[in-house]
């Protein structure tokens, strides 16, 4: 996440609002989970520019901050990738998610629907072994259940998840981290139809952070440049 800031997971960090948690920054947890006061706006960088606070912390998520989280994604392959990163980074910091992305790549033959719904016990145990994943069985399973979920659904994987987008114009931006949220009545209904379809590690805040990091909302604060860049 995968959401605002990058998606953070279930309890104690909602996943979407923010990716800040201890091992990323020194800093005292605000409520919401986020390591920024919850009062916090868009905050000018080195560069001049106003942007989410969560935006600044790290090179990495400065990068993701700017060029992907919140931007238009669509495609089974994309999604199903969103989707399955945001279940694995459920109850770690984002930034871990971020850093292990490419190992995750290759060990999940490129996020390929099909070839993951075709992986067996051997590729299991070959994703337990992965030093470079995280390695958690209920997660690999998790995503390989999803794949073949997917592979069943009508009209694909994109399609029903962007049914569920925020229509244009779309509420008002948030101000503050204070204004953001870990879930929404869309990614509640969303959540409900996955597992309606066979989709595990699909919970209605882990959709959210996908929805967040996907475009499908835009959790930019308001005085954020990507907002509208």
């Amino acid at each position: 996440m995968g959401g605002t800031c990058p998606p953070c997971p279930p309890p104690p960090v909602p996943p979407g609002v923010c990716p800040m948690k201890s091992e990323d920054i020194g800093h005292t947890s605000a409520p919401d989970g986020c390591l920024m006061p919850e009062a916090s706006g868009a905050v000018v960088g080195p560069d001049g520019k106003l942007r989410c606070p969560w935006g600044l912390s790290t090179a990495d998520y400065v990068a993701y901050h700017d060029e992907e989280w919140g931007r238009r994604v669509r495609g089974d392959r994309e999604i199903f990738e969103r989707l399955s990163l945001e279940a694995f980074q459920s109850g770690l910091s984002w930034l871990t998610i971020l850093r292990k992305r490419e190992n995750f790549r290759k060990a999940f033959a490129g996020f390929d629907i099909a070839a993951v719904a075709g992986f067996g016990p051997d590729d299991e145990a070959r994703l337990l072994a992965d030093a470079g994943i995280v390695r958690n069985r209920a997660k690999i399973s998790a995503a390989i259940t999803n794949a073949r979920a997917a592979l069943e659904l009508d009209t694909g994987l994109s399609h029903l998840v962007w049914s569920y987008a925020d229509p244009e114009p779309g509420p008002p931006a948030p101000r503050t981290l204070a204004d953001l949220k870990s879930q929404s009545p869309a990614s509640k209904e969303l959540a409900k139809r996955l597992r309606g379809h066979g989709f595990v590690f699909t919970g209605p805040v882990t959709v959210y952070s996908t929805m967040q990091a996907c475009g499908l909302v835009n959790d930019h604060l308001a005085d954020c440049f990507a907002r509208t860049s």
